[in-house]
């Protein structure tokens, strides 16, 4: 006897090579939106942080255009990815051979300043004490001779080679290539030399006397 029901019945079996529609959406939908569905597209690590800051270790023009007109041009060195690194400053003290004092104290004033924000944003920073002061030589000293506050060995060795190369490379303060300096005490002051290695490397700063052994 035939069954007259539905008991018994085989499900009619899905059509070969094809796939329900919807499940065809889906799949299209997951690849546009992949991260929706929680699919990487990737396997290589994507870092969504920051990208790493740039140390330019140079001003913008409108920067110095605007400083040189506040006074009178002239030069400092600051460090910048561990080198020594002019930046233009103005002062209001004109550069003449008269009155070496003055100028000293005004770069060095330029020295002990936190840099402004420009600068700081393109890497500079300054080594020089904020106590730090410059006068002038005492009885008996070479000529040329400016005595800091702190002696110059005392100094952190950035700080000394900033003030030295920026003395140095001042034709009113240095007429040669040595900046004579000494400290408040009574010892002697030294000829200290601003050179290529110091600027790439402000770790030490050399004396003539040093420079001239073998």
């Amino acid at each position: 006897m035939t069954p007259t029901g539905r008991r018994g019945r085989r499900p009619a079996a899905p059509r070969p090579g094809r796939r329900p529609a919807a499940a065809l959406a889906a799949a299209a939908l997951c690849a546009a939106l992949a991260t929706g569905c929680g699919i990487r597209t990737t396997s290589v690590p994507v870092d969504a942080g920051p990208a790493p800051s740039r140390v330019p270790c140079a001003m913008p023009a409108e920067d110095i255009t605007t400083q040189a007109q506040q006074g009178i041009p002239v030069q400092i060195y600051l460090v910048c990815a561990s080198e020594l690194v002019t930046v233009d400053r103005a002062v209001q003290v004109r550069e003449t051979a008269s009155d070496r004092l003055r100028i000293a104290r005004a770069l060095l004033d330029e020295l002990r300043l936190e840099p402004p924000d420009t600068e700081k944003q393109a890497g500079f920073s300054t080594h020089v004490p904020g106590t730090l002061r410059v006068d002038g030589p005492h009885a008996g000293d070479p000529k040329g001779t400016l005595r800091l506050s702190v002696q110059p060995e005392d100094l952190p060795s950035e700080a000394l080679a900033q003030i030295v190369c920026t003395f140095a490379e001042s034709e009113s303060l240095v007429p040669d290539e040595s900046m004579t300096l000494g400290g408040p005490g009574d010892y002697a002051p030294r000829a200290y030399l601003c050179t290529t290695e110091t600027k790439a490397s402000p770790k030490a700063v050399p004396t003539a006397d040093t420079a001239q052994l073998p």
